[in-house]
């Protein structure tokens, strides 16, 4: 135990030689030259105040004050209906040229995998919102997210239809997060879209085995990988080689996510942000219940 203390007293005492002198007080304590990235990091916005100067990359995190001014979000703002009708009025407002806002139907999706409980997320695109849900379109059929959503058939994963939807908005500081349970789109609603995509991803869609290896080809010093998916590519040009309609492949296509829970977040001074929340009424009294439209609560959470 004696080795042990001086080992740790010994470390110590050469972090400390390797932090450079300050004369002033920094916003918080100088960093070990070992930390790659200590954020904030970049250029102060417009609205924020210029950081205190400090050593090194530390610097004061900006602030958000675009709702400042018109008093923050209020449940007055909330369309009382539920929350599709609200994120549909963001989302139009999201998608104005004058938001600076360049493809706001960018998202995380996240899964989470079973039993083991791990989480999974990638940037997709929504591409569709209707009454009951959020769309995607992606394969379903190699794809990490197919796993955690329906399992796979070693019993590695049992299926966990349970996913979440986050939409961030920097320039309005916005950010919407959907909880809620996962369910795929039939062949015939997925070709509406499939249909609407350029050749070279129709056939790209038949094509990629997604999340699989790629294995170099080791008679090629210079491949990676690359060549056994444009391998995969040419084979499917040659397959669908003159034909304008190229069906759906079974392994891909739409998913909806149906919202249990869906959080509207804008940001404010001092970390004190506004959050609503609309939860999904259950029970045998409900509107949804008796055939009619979802019941929505709507909370606000504190920051």
């Amino acid at each position: 135990m004696r080795v042990t203390c001086q080992r740790l007293v010994s470390a110590s005492a050469v972090a400390r030689r390797r932090l450079p002198p300050s004369p002033t007080m920094a916003l918080y304590p100088p960093q070990e030259a070992a930390k790659l990235i200590f954020a904030p990091t970049g250029a102060a916005g417009a609205d924020s105040p210029a950081p205190l100067a400090v050593p090194g990359p530390a610097r004061q995190a900006g602030q958000f004050l675009k709702a400042e001014q018109t008093g923050g979000l209020r449940r007055q703002d909330l369309d009382p209906e539920g929350p599709i009708k609200q994120f549909h009025a963001w989302f139009r407002g999201a998608s104005q040229p004058e938001a600076g806002i360049a493809h706001p139907e960018t998202c995380t999706l996240s899964t989470a995998q079973l039993p083991s409980g791990r989480v999974s997320s990638r940037i997709v695109y929504m591409k569709e919102l209707d009454p009951t849900g959020f769309v995607i379109y992606s394969n379903f059929g190699t794809s990490g997210k197919a796993r955690d959503l329906f399992g796979t058939a070693d019993g590695s994963s049992t299926g966990n239809p349970w996913a979440s939807l986050v939409f961030w908005w920097e320039p309005l500081e916005r950010q919407v997060r959907v909880e809620g349970r996962a369910s795929r789109l039939s062949s015939a609603e997925s070709r509406l879209y499939f249909d609407t995509r350029v050749r070279g991803s129709r056939i790209g869609a038949w094509a990629s085995r997604q999340s699989a290896v790629l294995g170099p080809d080791f008679m090629n010093s210079q491949d990676d990988g690359r060549a056994q998916l444009n391998g995969w590519v040419r084979e499917e040009e040659a397959r669908f080689e003159g034909q304008d309609q190229i069906p759906v492949p079974e392994f891909w296509g739409g998913l909806r996510i149906v919202p249990e829970r869906v959080e509207f977040w804008q940001g404010r001074q001092n970390r004190l942000h506004d959050r609503f929340v609309y939860d999904r009424v259950h029970g045998a009294g409900s509107d949804e219940a008796q055939g009619g439209e979802p019941t929505w609560s709507l909370e606000r959470l504190s920051p």
